[in-house]
């Protein structure tokens, strides 16, 4: 082993994953029947290598849809970057006041902001949606009933639903109306001296159609009214501008919600909104200050990181940047743009052995946004021959960085509507590493 760890070859992992973890590489190495100096380094090198590759990495998403949330949502606009890189580099202000030398706030770095964005009375930030909705319902309706429509009782993601979040809120849920057809007066007939709220939920990954129906906004606000109880909605996908120039129609805004009547609206702060991962609770300041004293709210409040992107991110939209946010300027881009970039692609892979068309797409928001509005893009689709559709898109991801298409009627599609610009050269490398 001394003679080993003193070969200059070694010098390397030494320096990259220090002695004891060489060693253990190096023991199973000669454990496997190698006696060979050069063998057995080279094994444990690369078994090192694989032992302590990171496993969270940037990859290159073609899949067409941009609030991919198995690939992170939505991409940081630079200034937010920034203002995490510069707040992770050292010690800073998260709970600390200057100018008195005294503890500070850490929701005042970003609850002023947030007021004035979406028009709240107040505004508190935690570490993602689901922390809000559980926060609003264990601070608000613990031990009390919850009116909540059939046709919302949704299930997000991996484990998130509704009816569970309730159940572990301390909440009872109440259902009301049917899977398809919810009125205000079927709210009102399930309302009684246990009710605590009356909870709307944004159905973000599904939709209704056909014969169905639910109250209009200002109906729902009117039964809470007359109730005296709150109306918290789960607005979800933190939208604050139209997304009509986009052709996506219907989406509600924070501000349109509140402006409905709603008392508090939750939302995520890494999809539209465009920030890295956060929950939003914003409306009224009653409310809002029992979530901020409940216990639940130090389990789940934002560390420093989020505080300083979410900041950045506030003050891009409050001063009209939010358009070059990479999520709007993918989601902008004209067709034109997206098949000049598809057009260089293909030729840089002129006498290759991929054939590759330059074929219409669709992409969507995706993350829980308007599911069954699409707007068109276009996509590279490439082919190999003596490769599946399946095969080809393995050995795509298996690249460094990875890059991730989507398989559709047989073939491999890359989309430019959710490659970034500067990520065209990537492709390009990965393709002809393929």
């Amino acid at each position: 082993m001394d003679s080993l760890l003193s070969r200059p070859e070694t010098a390397e992992p030494l320096s990259l994953y220090g002695r004891e973890a060489v060693k253990e590489e190096l023991r199973r190495a000669i454990a496997a029947g190698s006696t060979e100096p050069e063998t057995l380094i080279g094994a444990a090198r690369e078994s090192l290598s694989r032992r302590f590759a990171p496993t969270v990495v940037r990859v290159v998403n073609g899949t067409g849809v941009l609030l991919h949330t198995n690939l992170g949502r939505s991409p940081l606009a630079e200034g937010a970057r920034d203002a995490i890189a510069r707040v992770a580099a050292g010690y800073s202000t998260v709970e600390y006041e200057p100018a008195t030398g005294h503890r500070g706030k850490r929701q005042d770095h970003v609850r002023g902001a947030a007021r004035a964005l979406f028009g709240a009375e107040e505004a508190l930030v935690v570490n993602n949606n689901a922390s809000a909705v559980y926060l609003a319902l264990t601070a608000l309706a613990r031990g009390r009933a919850v009116l909540v429509s059939r046709g919302e009782l949704v299930a997000i993601g991996g484990s998130f639903k509704i009816p569970e979040i309730l159940e572990a809120s301390g909440a009872f849920l109440r259902e009301v109306g049917t899977t398809n057809r919810t009125t205000a007066d079927d709210y009102r007939r399930a309302l009684s001296a246990d009710t605590a709220l009356l909870l709307t939920v944004h159905p973000s990954n599904y939709e209704i159609r056909g014969y169905a129906i639910s109250p209009e906004p200002s109906e729902i606000a009117a039964v809470a009214r007359e109730a005296g109880i709150p109306w918290v909605h789960d607005q979800g996908t933190g939208c604050v501008v139209s997304l009509d120039e986009f052709g996506v129609s219907g989406e509600r805004t924070v501000t349109n919600c509140l402006a409905d009547g709603a008392d508090l609206v939750t939302f995520s702060g890494d999809k539209l909104f465009g920030g890295p991962q956060a929950g939003f609770a914003v409306g009224r300041a009653s409310l809002l200050s029992k979530l901020a004293e409940h216990p639940v709210a130090r389990v789940v409040r934002p560390d420093k990181l989020a505080l300083a992107g979410i900041a950045a991110t506030l003050t891009a939209w409050k001063t009209g940047r939010w358009r070059d946010f990479p999520l709007y300027r993918a989601a902008a881009a004209p067709i034109e743009a997206l098949e000049a970039r598809a057009e260089r692609i293909r030729s840089s892979m002129a006498g290759s052995a991929f054939a590759i068309e330059i074929v219409p797409s669709f992409a969507v928001f995706g993350g829980g946004t308007s599911p069954e509005k699409k707007f068109a893009s276009r996509a590279l689709a490439v082919a190999r021959e003596g490769l599946s559709a399946d095969e080809l898109t393995l050995r795509l991801r298996s690249g460094t960085p990875p890059v991730i298409a989507r398989v559709e009627a047989g073939r491999a599609l890359l989309d430019l509507r959710t490659i970034l610009p500067e990520e065209d050269v990537v492709v390009e490398r990965a393709l002809k590493e393929v």
